[in-house]
C-alpha cells in the first residue's frame, strides 16, 4: 500500500510534460486492451462458426436447404457462412440466365465469394494496425518522458550545492515511471498482435481452401445443369 501511495505521488510530482507522456500510454494502454478483447471474443465467435457451417456442409446435405437455413439465422452471417451464402446467391442468380455458360458461372461465383473472403478478412484486421502501432511507439513514447524528466532532474541538482542520493532518488524515480508505463503498454500490445495476426493468417487459408473446394462444387452442378437442359 505504501508502495503504490509513493508511485502514485511520484507521478503527481512529475513535471506537466512527463505526465503528458504518462496519460498518453495510459490512453493507449486502455485502448490496446479494448481491442484485445474485442478482437478476441471476434475471432472465437468467427472460428465457431465457421466450424460449425463447415460440418454441416461436409455433411452432404442439399445445399438450398443449407443456403436457406443460412440466410434465416438470426444476425448476419459470418465466416464461412458468409463465403458460401455470396457464392451460392450468385450461382442461383446465373442460373436463371440461358445465356450464362458454366466457366462464367463458377468464375462470377468465385469472385462474388473472394469478395466476401476480403470483407470477412478485413473485419478481423481491423484493429491490428492499432495494436501494432502502440506496441511499436509506446516503448519510445515512454523513454522520451524519461529523457525529459531527467534532464529536468539534472537542471535542478544544478542548482543545488549539496548533492546526496536522496535528492536525486526522487526525480529520477518519477522519469523511469514513463519508461515502466511503455513497456506495460506495448508488451501486452505486441503479444496480441501477433497472436491475433497468426489466426487471421490460419483463417483466411481455411477460406481459400473453401472458396476453391466450393468452386469446384459449382462447376460440376453447372455442368449437370448445362447437360440437362
Amino acid at each position: 500500500m505504501d508502495m503504490n501511495m509513493d508511485v502514485i505521488d511520484l507521478v503527481w510530482r512529475a513535471s506537466w510534460p512527463v505526465q503528458l507522456v504518462m496519460l498518453l500510454l495510459l490512453i493507449a494502454s486502455v485502448a490496446s486492451w479494448r481491442i484485445i478483447i474485442l478482437k478476441r471474443s471476434l475471432i472465437l465467435r468467427t472460428k465457431t462458426a465457421s466450424d460449425d457451417f463447415e460440418g454441416s456442409f461436409w455433411s452432404g446435405g442439399d445445399l438450398n436447404t443449407l443456403y436457406r437455413s443460412a440466410t434465416r439465422s438470426s444476425g448476419a452471417s459470418m465466416g464461412m457462412s458468409s463465403i458460401f451464402e455470396a457464392g451460392f446467391r450468385e450461382f442461383n442468380r446465373l442460373s436463371q440466365a440461358a445465356e450464362a455458360s458454366p466457366e462464367k458461372m463458377v468464375d462470377e461465383c468465385r469472385r462474388a465469394m473472394r469478395v466476401a473472403q476480403m470483407r470477412e478478412v478485413d473485419r478481423l484486421e481491423q484493429g491490428l494496425a492499432v495494436l501494432a502501432t502502440i506496441g511499436s511507439t509506446s516503448p519510445y513514447v515512454g523513454l522520451f518522458g524519461t529523457v525529459w524528466g531527467i534532464m529536468g532532474a539534472f537542471m535542478s541538482i544544478g542548482n543545488m550545492q549539496s548533492v546526496t542520493l536522496a535528492t536525486v532518488a526522487g526525480p529520477i524515480a518519477e522519469a523511469l515511471i514513463a519508461t515502466a508505463m511503455g513497456l506495460f503498454a506495448a508488451i501486452p500490445a505486441v503479444i496480441a498482435y501477433n497472436r491475433f495476426a497468426d489466426k487471421v493468417v490460419r483463417l483466411e487459408i481455411r477460406y481459400d481452401g473453401f472458396t476453391e473446394e466450393f468452386s469446384s462444387i459449382l462447376q460440376r452442378h453447372a455442368r449437370t445443369d448445362s447437360g440437362s437442359a
